[in-house]
């Protein structure tokens, strides 16, 4: 299966709550009120937000008119995917690893599938004739060292733990040294979703990043955090956060086929500034695909 079949397929429960918008253009009337009441319902139900669905209806309005749009309904649907792709902007989602090694930094809460999505990553990466090192960061969660290492093995990627409790700066240090010594070209980082509060939080994070910065000051970094995109927009009021203290970089949305809130990547897009890198359609380790902001459009709304 094709990239853009997968994330089409991946889609499938956000297109079916936005199903009717296929009767509503056939009936398409530009002076219709109640097709833009019915279009701003079905694109807030799809978690766009309600700020940005606003933004995208005015906009759209202007477009039909400018392209004298009246009852057209395939010309009008044409020009609401124009648009929306032009809503998803211009940002790069390709990952950036230039240097050897170079560092992936995961962040994101517990729960939201992060282990998960770095063991398909390293095993991605590994394909690609990468050579991999992760490296367990998160020693607070009982078990979280475990599951990394079968991921490792999966994927037969290099790794480095230390035991539940130690401190993570500590296990980063290693993990680089590690990642030095061995010649591996890309050191993936596991971090914890949850401490005490979320200043302890952020503060490991940051002592972190400065032994990274210490020990590979040239080094192309890219922190990405992980959402699921079952929780909408409490997924973003979560990015928000990270974003103000932690430097993301960009965005893995996990769970896109199982939700009906694909949407939340306009949000994204339009409230953090930050490229979508990869999403998540499947349990399969192949299932993290890179995102393409026009194919997932075309993925939405084709028929």
């Amino acid at each position: 299966m094709g990239l853009f079949d997968k994330m089409f397929s991946g889609l499938s429960k956000t297109r079916k709550n936005m199903e009717d918008l296929e009767e509503l253009f056939r009936d398409f009337n530009i002076d219709s009120d109640d097709f833009y009441d019915e279009l701003e319902e079905q694109l807030i139900m799809a978690d766009v937000g309600a700020e940005n669905v606003a933004k995208i209806i005015y906009n759209y309005k202007y477009l039909l008119l400018g392209k004298r749009i009246n009852r057209d309904g395939r010309a009008a649907k044409a020009a609401l995917v124009e648009l929306m792709k032009e809503f998803m902007g211009d940002l790069d989602s390709g990952l950036k690893l230039e240097t050897k090694p170079s560092v992936i930094l995961m962040v994101g809460v517990n729960g939201v599938g992060k282990t998960t999505t770095i063991g398909k990553l390293s095993a991605r990466l590994m394909a690609e004739g990468k050579k991999v090192l992760l490296c367990a960061g998160d020693t607070f969660r009982a078990a979280a060292a475990e599951q990394l290492g079968i991921w490792a093995e999966r994927s037969g990627a290099e790794f480095v733990r230390h035991e539940e409790g130690s401190d993570p700066a500590a296990v980063v240090y290693d993990g680089i040294c590690a990642a030095k010594a061995r010649g591996v070209d890309t050191v993936i980082i596991d971090t914890a979703g949850r401490l005490h509060n979320k200043a302890n939080l952020m503060n490991e994070l940051n002592k972190i990043r400065r032994v990274i910065t210490r020990e590979l000051p040239e080094a192309d970094v890219e922190t990405l955090m992980v959402l699921d995109a079952t929780t909408g927009q409490n997924g973003l009021i979560q990015a928000k956060q990270f974003l103000e203290t932690a430097g993301l970089t960009g965005i893995v949305l996990t769970k896109l086929d199982g939700t009906a809130k694909g949407g939340i990547v306009f949000a994204i897009a339009q409230d953090l500034k930050l490229p979508v890198k990869f999403v998540g359609v499947g349990e399969g380790i192949d299932d993290l695909i890179p995102f393409d902001g026009n194919d997932f459009v075309e993925a939405l709304f084709k028929e």
